[in-house]
């Protein structure tokens, strides 16, 4: 390694240890499994194939996989176009690519997805830099040269590892222990867990070669990622919705599967209250019309989420897949295929036939937290049946619009009470609207859909709700009242 980026080195583990209290959850770890190392081990190529073998689903969705991979081959290389302050669409696509590309190289080994994943690499690691500014930009970046460094690392010549490498160092993890972009370390929110997810990747995929700069990146994120996962208790409820489940959680599980993957342990993060019980909430989150409960900001357009396969291996709970099922075996592959992670869906896909998944015995899912939802319907394989979503909650909660007390309802596979949802933030921004300033005054009340007069929920005296206002669910049965035989209606409407 060069001079200069062994004293960029020195100066990291100087800021890190001196800035930083942590806990050595490493202190007593095994030695760590060579390259690759991140999520699928050496071998372990095999138990997928033979679960593409033994179901056509599986089958179709890793040849989707191939497919897109071979649609890359000639296409240019990303370059560092911003829009707006962000660079995170970039990260994504550079995410996808190289997830998809490494993946279709350790399942074929045929030359042209090495090479071509190469050239990616390549071509981000000269980006001038991976816009720490906006952190998730860096997080997401780091994960995909990372995952791509990591699963070629033995078909990759020496110079080429060099420049990834300091790369990952220089563009990635340093930029982590800068004070004027990490506050993130704090966050509750999905930021945490993205941010975290990927600073892990990057310590993960250099090691080797500084031990006690990954250690502290490590124990650093073990800590960190703690305060977001608090919000899952204590049912599971994710408090920034649908969408942002899509996200925040999704990388939390990234990071813990990497972790575990190569430590042998989870460091307890998987037993955080609510966090297992969390994929209940998603897989109700969904309606028969497979549009999601599209509260705060959330997209109204439900998609596979590659975490649920995560989920149900770990809580040997093949139910909760009974909607990731239906997209599977009735959407064509290639809907998938702009989904970064769905690689990750063949390697937790645990061997499972689709005839093995069967729907879920309760219709009826209430969860408390910071933005408590009761979601109940009236069959799980009708596609005509009711669906009723209702929240209560705080429009303090991170992305959350002053929608307390509002539902969407579903029959007929119509969605007859519906929320408007997000909007794109670039629309809102670029016309310098004050869009994450939450006060009680600021500019996003403003906004049509963010305010409670579009909301299926009381607006009094034409006022706003109250940003500090909260409410809960004070109390539910999964018994309809007119099911309950012992039931005395006429003392209800005495």
């Amino acid at each position: 390694m060069n001079t200069l980026l062994i004293r960029f080195v020195s100066l990291l583990l100087l800021s890190g240890f001196s800035t930083l209290a942590q806990v050595n959850y490493l202190a007593a770890t095994k030695k760590l499994p060579d390259h690759p190392r991140l999520l699928l081990l050496k071998g372990e190529e095999e138990a997928i194939k033979r679960t593409i073998g033994a179901d056509k689903s599986w089958n179709k969705l890793h040849q989707a996989i191939l497919t897109e991979s071979d649609a890359l081959i000639d296409t240019a290389p990303l370059e560092r176009i911003k829009i707006g302050r962000r660079l995170l669409d970039k990260s994504r696509e550079g995410l996808r690519r190289l997830f998809y590309l490494a993946y279709a190289w350790r399942m074929t080994h045929e030359e042209k997805y090495r090479a071509r994943a190469e050239q990616e690499l390549l071509a981000l690691s000269a980006f001038s830099d991976w816009n720490p500014t906006h952190f998730l930009d860096v997080a997401e970046m780091t994960m995909a040269v990372s995952i791509g460094y990591d699963w070629l690392y033995t078909d990759l010549s020496e110079p080429v590892r060099l420049t990834i490498k300091e790369a990952i160092l220089k563009k990635g993890i340093g930029p982590s222990f800068d004070t004027k972009y990490n506050s993130w370390l704090k966050a509750t929110h999905n930021w945490n867990q993205v941010c975290n997810a990927g600073m892990a990747y990057g310590a993960l995929a250099i090691y080797e070669d500084q031990p006690e700069l990954a250690k502290s990146v490590i124990n650093r994120a073990i800590g960190s990622v703690t305060l977001p996962m608090g919000d899952y208790s204590p049912d599971g409820a994710y408090p920034e919705g649908y969408s942002y489940w899509g996200y925040g959680t999704s990388f939390n599980v990234m990071l813990i599967s990497a972790i575990e993957k190569a430590f042998g342990t989870d460091f307890g993060l998987t037993g955080k209250p609510g966090f297992l019980n969390t994929a209940g909430y998603l897989e109700n989150m969904t309606g028969p019309s497979g549009y999601a409960f599209n509260y705060s900001d959330s997209g109204l357009s439900g998609e596979l989420q590659p975490a649920m396969f995560w989920f149900a291996k770990k809580t040997k709970n093949p139910s909760l897949l009974w909607v990731e099922r239906s997209r599977l075996i009735n959407e064509a592959p290639k809907q998938h295929v702009r989904n970064r992670l769905l690689p990750a869906v063949m390697l937790w896909s645990n061997g499972i036939g689709m005839n093995d998944i069967k729907a879920p015995e309760q219709t009826f899912w209430v969860g408390e937290g910071r933005n408590p939802v009761a979601l109940m319907r009236s069959s799980w394989s009708d596609s005509s049946a009711i669906y009723v979503g209702l929240k209560a909650g705080s429009p303090s909660v991170n992305h959350a619009h002053m929608d307390v007390g509002s539902f969407i309802m579903e029959a007929d596979g119509v969605r007859w009470a519906m929320d408007f949802g997000m909007q794109n933030y670039e629309s809102l921004e670029s016309k310098g609207v004050d869009l994450w300033n939450g006060k009680q005054n600021s500019q996003r009340w403003q906004i049509f859909r963010y305010n409670n007069f579009v909301h299926n929920t009381l607006t009094i005296n034409r006022s706003l709700q109250r940003v500090e206002g909260e409410a809960t669910i004070t109390a539910h049965s999964a018994t309809p009242l007119f099911m309950n035989a012992t039931t005395d209606l006429t003392a209800i409407y005495k």
